[in-house]
């Protein structure tokens, strides 16, 4: 990477201070061309990790007055030279400071091609390029604390381990090819065992918490059903803390599907309510219908809210008996109830009390929720998790091929036969941190990125 470029890394607008910046082999030569530092004994000093205040000019003409950052390779973000300049957050004042520096010789930066940079130069890998756009996208704690533990190198460390473990086995067995001794091969055998035991228990462990990871990351695809005027739309009111759906008597008044994220105890619900499941003479209510048995299908999490006191229908049995591990029922108006009616488990469902008017069972529900999340635990999880579908389809593919391989060697398929399915292993975990990627995936990665990250 000979050229050197330049953009602007904060947000476009008006603002009381833009940053623009610089990198690459020309970062320092392009600043001096453009910047008169208040204390230049300081400034040709060139000592890192050091602010200037100066002048940004275009020739003879001031610009303005701004902060420089200095940052020079090989300890920047980059790798390279990297030069930031603090302006006066005006969109023209701006404009003309990153002009200038195109002039001087630098490109604009194409979208992620800062931390493309600094991930070719060995700064950070794959999972911790990936977590950075996933902290910039957190909207909530929980997904912005995975997404730094993976940036802090914690899930690398995982994958290392066990990219290391795949490749000594594979070394292992070319070994054990180059030297074809029968004797020495049977030996061998229950070593090789314990080596692909070490790597498959490795990959599980990993893969253990990835359907945590995931939620935190992209929310908890969450469905609210039951029939209608049961009190779906006053629970997704509830949970906004907003009037986001129209709330009346009349039977039937949500005919489509609306979707809300909500923050819930940490935890990101992708928020569905759903069309009243009934049996309906109106097309446009029943095409409403439809959508919500396919919403039910692909949900998570199923809050099926019933009438409390009153016998189930066909359609809340229904989905009781399909779906009853990722059902909560929630028995509402149970405050205009004299006795809260006992609860008969029928499957694996839970049933909580609850009154979206007296704000009954929240806390319950909260509960619930946490628990489903985080595997039986109500405490978060501290270790590193996957949450990237890439990854956790690389590292699933890796698995794959590493139990294939145990297959192999219990049925006494010969050595370098068994090797290709422990190489397949070693090229998927390899590229889940970009040891063995290709370029298209990597610029469909970057290119998720906003200019000037």
């Amino acid at each position: 990477m000979d050229d050197t470029i330049v953009a602007l890394a904060t947000a476009l607008g008006e603002a009381s201070i833009h940053v623009i910046r610089i990198s690459g082999p020309q970062a320092s030569k392009i600043i001096n061309m453009c910047f008169s530092p208040k204390n230049k004994e300081r400034w040709d000093r060139q000592e890192n990790y050091t602010l200037y205040l100066g002048k940004f000019r275009d020739e003879d003409t001031i610009i303005d007055e701004v902060l420089i950052s200095r940052m020079l390779a090989p300890s920047s973000f980059t790798g390279e030279d990297v030069i930031e300049i603090s302006c006066h957050g005006g969109l023209f004042v701006a404009r003309r400071v990153l002009e200038t520096c195109l002039k001087k010789g630098a490109r604009l930066a194409e979208a992620g091609e800062f931390t493309k940079r600094a991930f070719f130069n060995g700064k950070l890998d794959l999972v911790q390029a990936e977590a950075i756009i996933d902290l910039i996208s957190a909207k909530n704690e929980s997904s912005a604390d995975l997404a730094l533990a993976q940036l802090e190198g914690g899930l690398s460390s995982k994958v290392i381990e066990l990219r290391e473990n795949v490749l000594e086995t594979l070394a292992f067995i070319e070994a054990g090819i180059d030297f074809p001794e029968d004797d020495v091969e049977e030996l061998d055998r229950e070593a090789l065992s314990l080596r692909l035991e070490r790597g498959i228990k490795l990959a599980e462990d990993l893969l253990q918490g990835s359907k945590t990871g995931k939620i935190l990351h992209d929310g908890l695809l969450t469905v609210i059903v039951g029939q209608p005027n049961v009190g779906k739309s006053s629970l997704l009111n509830a949970l906004m803390r907003e009037e986001r759906a129209i709330v009346t008597d009349i039977p039937g008044t949500t005919r489509d599907e609306i979707r809300e994220f909500v923050n819930i105890g940490g935890i990101l619900l992708q928020l569905v309510d759903t069309a009243g499941i009934r049996e309906s003479r109106d097309l446009v209510e029943r095409m409403g219908i439809e959508r919500t048995w396919k919403a039910i299908e692909k949900a998570e999490l199923i809050l099926l809210i019933i009438q409390a006191g009153e016998n189930l229908s066909s359609e809340e049995q229904k989905i009781i008996d399909l779906y009853s591990d990722r059902v909560i029922v929630l028995m509402n108006k149970v405050d205009i109830l004299t006795d809260i009616p006992h609860i008969t488990r029928l499957r694996n469902e839970v049933w909580l009390p609850f009154s979206v008017q007296r704000e009954v069972g929240f806390d319950r529900l909260e509960e619930e929720i946490r628990k489903r999340v985080y595997q039986g635990s109500s405490k978060q999880l501290k270790e590193p998790l996957l949450s990237n579908i890439r990854q956790i389809s690389a590292l699933r593919s890796g698995l794959g091929s590493l139990k294939n391989a145990r297959a192999s060697l219990e049925a006494g398929i010969p050595w370098d036969i068994l090797s290709i399915d422990v190489r397949e292993a070693l090229a998927d975990l390899s590229e889940i941190s970009g040891q063995n990627v290709q370029e298209s995936l990597l610029e469909e990665i970057f290119t998720r990125f906003c200019i000037g990250k």
